[in-house]
């Protein structure tokens, strides 16, 4: 049996759609369930960020989640499929009143995204501080708590509606399926069996 972690909110809503549409079969998990066990395969539902811990350590064979989150979490999966859902960026944020200005002497920049944002401040060799915050992202920058923010834009509405505006694109994210490298070697007919019916179904919607 493949054990397949999908996170909670759309992009794991979207995942079941593929495997509908492979199975022809409705894929729901019942109310407050976290496991549901369709057609030899047992989904687990846990948190977005959480999806690639139980896939590395072999919770999970494989799992569904955001290429943000791969590449701020930095565990050693296998990548195996972008599958072109869930789409969105990763920027940098600023006040509308302000220009963005990487020149001050000490930059304040507030984020989730710890990894992402030291990584792109450290390729242009531009010294920041960074401010870990869990939510309400857009706050700082408008109390001067930070110059700026990096946070995920799907649309921008929420930085707009906070006096905010997306002024500098990091990178863009979309929903990957991705393997644990035990899994990998051990269900690998299995495991790529499965890719290839994702992407027949993805090639045709």
């Amino acid at each position: 049996m493949l054990v397949v972690a999908l996170p909670k909110g759309r992009i794991g809503d979207d995942s079941l759609k593929l495997f509908e549409k492979i199975y022809a079969k409705e894929f729901v998990f019942g109310p407050r369930k976290l496991i549901l066990e369709e057609e030899g395969l047992r989904f687990l539902r846990v948190r977005n960020q959480d999806v690639p811990t139980y896939v590395y350590h072999q919770a999970a064979d494989i799992g569904i989640v955001g290429l943000d989150v791969l590449e701020e979490k930095r565990v050693d999966l296998v990548r195996l499929l972008d599958l072109g859902f869930g789409k969105c960026s990763i920027s940098i944020g600023i006040r509308n009143d302000r220009d963005l200005d990487f020149n001050k002497p000490h930059l304040k920049v507030a984020t989730k995204m710890e990894n992402i944002t030291r990584d792109f401040f450290s390729k242009k060799a531009i010294p920041v501080e960074i401010i870990k915050l869990y939510g309400s992202i857009e706050l700082a920058p408008l109390v001067g708590l930070a110059d700026m923010i990096v946070d995920i834009v799907e649309t921008g509405e929420t930085m707009r509606q906070n006096g905010l505006r997306p002024a500098l694109e990091i990178m863009q994210s979309s929903a990957y399926l991705v393997a644990n490298k035990n899994s990998f070697y051990d269900k690998k007919e299995e495991i790529l069996g499965l890719r290839e019916r994702i992407k027949e179904v993805i090639g045709g919607a």
